[in-house]
């Protein structure tokens, strides 16, 4: 892709409703979306950082400015006619920041497929054309909330719930969404590292309501203990937090860790590496499944894509648009007997609606290629 410049936009994204875990509640989203032009094509990126740094060290105004002062410069001496498969390896030597890397690749990535006119499904090497919808339910009020608020997702027709739990929200909230609805719900928690491991009688607590996962229940860098949590409990181990590239995965795997991976693209620094990750997951025959961070329908769009792979064997957190907004920036996705269409058009399959991202937009800084 040659490259011509670099547009970096800020969006409010008012959320339906708030959206709490254990480690803060979201309101809005405060979006980053790179947009890379190049002579034959526009790509879009999203950064899924949060607002502020809670989920990771990461957060949308550090991202933004680390992306202007560090990463870019960095590209720019490379050299206008950029490969995807070249990002990360340029952008090597600047340690983490792993969403803001992902955000630019991504762009950079859609570019380049949509100039071929090739999907980012069918280059990944998807081979579904609808993926399984899961939804994260958020730490309700009370428990009667939060059963209506799961029997309301599964009216819409997901084919997975996750409970968000952390201490004084779990065994009695999830006991009850299990006996309301029965043996036969796919159920799932996930604990945000909110625990320790002296944690460990108490969170067995959990294996008699049959989850299919509890997932990150430790701290992120804590894979020496996530190995023996996952000798105590029956539940099934799945790490989030603590995936941070291909590297990581497989130490934990051969630990003991989890035997179950959540795959973020933007938290392990793009799709590139996410499809690494996937590929040795399933030579081993681990389950993974592609997680969410409240995306606009750009990143929604691209993990829809990824989440066609085939080792995505468990529903993955691809919600449909109104799941978390009102509107939508692009074409709103929206839920098919549970599942979501993955995109066949050129790159990613969607851009922004003009006229709404004018109007969501806060900010917008262009950023020629020099």
């Amino acid at each position: 892709m040659r490259v011509r410049r670099v547009v970096l936009h800020r969006l409010a994204m008012p959320l339906v409703t708030p959206f709490r875990t254990s480690f803060g509640t979201e309101t809005s989203r405060d979006v980053l979306l790179v947009e890379v032009e190049g002579a034959d094509s526009i790509g879009w990126g999203e950064c899924v950082a949060m607002s502020e740094p809670l989920y990771s060290s990461e957060y949308v105004e550090g991202a933004h400015a680390m992306i202007r002062s560090h990463l870019l410069p960095r590209l720019f001496a490379a050299g206008p006619d950029i490969k995807a498969e070249d990002v990360g390896g340029i952008l090597a030597e600047v340690k983490g920041h792993q969403m803001a890397k992902a955000a630019i690749e991504a762009a950079i990535l859609d570019g380049d497929l949509r100039a071929a006119g090739l999907s980012l499904s069918s280059s990944l090497g998807g081979v579904r054309e609808r993926v399984a919808a899961g939804v994260s339910v958020g730490i309700a009020t009370s428990i009667p909330a939060l059963v209506d608020a799961v029997g309301g997702y599964l009216d819409d027709g997901y084919v997975r719930i996750k409970l968000k739990i952390e201490p004084g929200w779990d065994v009695e909230p999830v006991a009850a969404v299990r006996e309301h609805f029965g043996p036969d719900l796919s159920l799932q928690v996930d604990a945000n590292a909110a625990y320790t491991l002296a944690d460990a009688a108490h969170l067995a607590r959990l294996d008699r309501f049959g989850l299919l996962l509890i997932e990150q229940p430790l701290a992120e860098h804590d894979l020496s203990g996530h190995a023996s949590l996952a000798r105590r409990l029956k539940t099934p181990i799945c790490l989030d937090e603590s995936i941070t590239g291909a590297a990581v995965a497989v130490d934990a795997l051969d630990r003991g860790a989890c035997s179950i991976v959540n795959i973020k693209a933007g938290r392990v620094g793009g799709y590139i590496e996410a499809k690494v990750i996937h590929d040795l997951c399933f030579e081993r025959a681990v389950p993974v499944w592609c997680g969410g961070m409240l995306e606009t329908g750009i990143g929604r769009a691209a993990n829809v894509a990824l989440a066609s792979l085939p080792g995505f064997s468990l529903p993955g957190d691809t919600s449909a648009s109104k799941r978390y907004f009102q509107r939508d920036v692009t074409e709103p996705f929206e839920l098919e007997s549970g599942h979501l269409a993955v995109p066949t058009g050129p790159g990613i399959g969607v851009a922004p609606i003009p006229e709404v991202l004018e109007e969501l937009t806060t900010s917008r800084e262009e950023i020629p290629w020099r």
